[in-house]
């Protein structure tokens, strides 16, 4: 009789135990899978060129504004110093249109005009001599026109002087200037876009992140365009969770939900930022006896920074919407 008892009370336990088990198996009904997912950033550089330095490594957490790699930049910088040599040519030939000629030049100009008005005084003098001989029959009509004819040209000379020295203290026609500023802009434009690709054969990082992983080593050719590092921001960093239609309708951008995970020492709290308007089979990834040839909707919910920095893109995960 005691051993039955005993057996009784034993089994009771037993059964007790086994639905006191089965009762915490038994999943929230306000639980849903889902898994992370991580928004790549695909660092790249606009040339071409073999890779110098891989400044970063796979698993390193970098600020923005950290190095990450740079190109053979050789060819830019040839480009650079070439551009800056052309544009301070530019600028001196404007300098020289804008001020006239060189004093040095302005005083030859100004001896040859007193060259010329001492021949014209001298031309002159033999003008009248040669009248007043002619007057007296001293000389042919022949030596007067011949005279004349001198004093003319030094006259001439003396104005051509004058108006020459003019011209070499003015500065040079507006249009020659206005030609002259349009090629020193479109020299500098050309200096902007040698210093901009050369500025391209080092690149640093866009955002504070996660160095998810390098795609070439040293001494690589890398293609304009073709991405170096794959960086991974925390804030890129989301939950993907599925709900059925009984439970869409009452989620909303901006509410709040807990996820807890495998390696998670605590749960993380999140904040929802999309709703899926249209339905979807349930994804492979969260596929489930209970839950196959469900209809579901995608809800993306973001956490803070610093908790998705522990997070580990295609993790899987459980989210508990209050």
């Amino acid at each position: 009789m005691h051993v039955l008892r005993g057996k009784t009370v034993a089994g009771a336990v037993a059964a007790m135990a086994l639905v006191l088990v089965a009762g915490c198996a038994r999943k929230p009904t306000n639980s849903y899978q889902g898994y992370i997912e991580g928004k790549f950033v695909y660092v790249a550089s606009s040339q071409s060129g073999r890779l110098e330095r891989l400044g970063v490594a796979r698993g390193q957490t970098v600020a923005s504004g950290h190095p990450l790699f740079a190109l053979d930049d050789e060819p830019e910088a040839s480009e650079e110093r070439t551009a800056e040599q052309v544009l301070r040519s530019s600028q001196s030939r404007l300098s020289d249109l804008e001020t006239g000629k060189r004093p040095a030049e302005i005083d030859v100009t100004r001896a040859q005009l007193a060259q010329a008005v001492a021949d014209k005084k001298e031309a002159d003098a033999i003008l009248a001599s040669d009248r007043a001989q002619f007057q007296a029959g001293g000389i042919a009509r022949t030596e007067l026109i011949q005279a004349q004819a001198a004093a003319e040209t030094s006259a001439a000379k003396v104005s051509e002087l004058q108006a020459a020295l003019e011209v070499d203290v003015l500065p040079a026609r507006e249009q020659q200037i206005e030609a002259q500023k349009n090629q020193v802009a479109a020299d500098r434009a050309s200096l902007a876009d040698a210093r901009w690709r050369l500025e391209q054969k080092r690149t640093a990082s866009p955002r504070n992140g996660l160095v998810f992983d390098t795609l070439y080593r040293e001494g690589e050719w890398v293609a304009a365009g073709n991405p170096v590092v794959q960086l991974l921001p925390p804030e890129n960093v989301e939950i993907r969770f599925f709900v059925p239609e009984t439970v869409v309708g009452g989620l909303r951008a901006g509410q709040s939900v807990r996820m807890t995970c495998d390696g998670c020492s605590s749960a993380v709290a999140a904040t929802i930022g999309f709703v899926s308007p249209q339905s979807e089979y349930t994804p492979p990834v969260i596929y489930s006896n209970e839950n196959r040839a469900k209809l579901v909707f995608l809800v993306i919910a973001r956490p803070s920074p610093e908790a998705a920095a522990t997070l580990h893109p295609g993790q899987p995960v459980e989210v508990t919407v209050p």
